[in-house]
């Protein structure tokens, strides 16, 4: 009962962190792994089980989505869903060893891109004088990669988005946020099917459901919370969850 309680915490952490600007994969993943999951189960049962948060925060901002420059909301979705599925299929077929090599990588990818992203995208924007200007299918490509990126490993991908989206079309983060949760849900969506088809993520329903709850309750609560709490706090909090989990898988391997 105690490892089953210790993950739900973690689920509504995970959860929280992912409906306020990203990085709930840096809580979900470790703390399955540390209850006896390998790395690739562990990634399949965290992307199943923050589905359901991801799809709540969407739905709370459902009113507040706003069209990512000229191209169609339903197009990028679709993109989304399949660069997903194509990711998680990538995690299936690979061997597990390769994603066990690559994951304290990933992570000090993503931290690197969460720490650094946003100031690469002003910095960009600052040197043009404007936004890059992408077309509808540049950005669309570049969102098929992404997604693939999400449904593979996931670690902030969302904060890349988020970039993506400002450096190509200077939009503003705090506005495009609602987008990216309805992404990363079609993202995880497809994922967490093929998932479910083939792959173990049910060979441990315990913990996958006290995740699952706990993310659904941290998805609602998150993204109540994202409209009160200061950004750069929240920032300094994701950051510092990925520092010290990319620490401790680096210790690990």
């Amino acid at each position: 009962m105690i490892e089953v309680s210790l993950v739900l915490l973690a689920g509504v952490a995970a959860g929280v962190l992912n409906a306020m600007g990203g990085g709930g994969t840096f809580v979900a993943m470790p703390a399955l792994v540390a209850f006896g999951l390998s790395p690739v189960t562990a990634n399949a049962v965290s992307r199943v089980a923050l589905v359901p948060g991801a799809v709540a925060g969407a739905w709370v901002y459902r009113r507040e989505l706003t069209p990512v420059g000229p191209t169609s909301t339903k197009a990028l979705t679709a993109v989304s869903a399949m660069g997903g599925g194509v990711g998680a299929g990538l995690l299936l077929v690979l061997p597990a060893s390769s994603f066990d090599a690559a994951a304290p990588w990933l992570l000090a990818f993503a931290t690197v891109v969460l720490a650094f992203g946003r100031h690469l995208s002003r910095a960009l924007s600052s040197v043009l004088g404007r936004s890059v200007g992408m077309s509808s299918r540049a950005v669309l490509i570049g969102q098929f990669f992404l997604a693939v990126y999400g449904g593979y490993f996931g670690g902030a991908v969302g904060i890349m988005m988020l970039a993506l989206w400002s450096i190509g079309l200077g939009l503003d983060a705090a506005v495009s946020n609602p987008m990216r949760i309805a992404q990363l849900a079609a993202v995880y969506l497809s994922a967490t099917a093929l998932f479910l088809l083939a792959s173990d993520a049910l060979s441990a329903p315990l913990l996958l459901a006290a995740m699952l709850v706990g993310a659904v309750a941290g998805g609602f609560a998150g993204a109540h919370l994202a409209r009160r709490l200061p950004a750069g706090l929240l920032r300094g909090v994701i950051l510092t969850t990925a520092v010290i989990m990319t620490v401790l898988y680096f210790l690990r391997g």
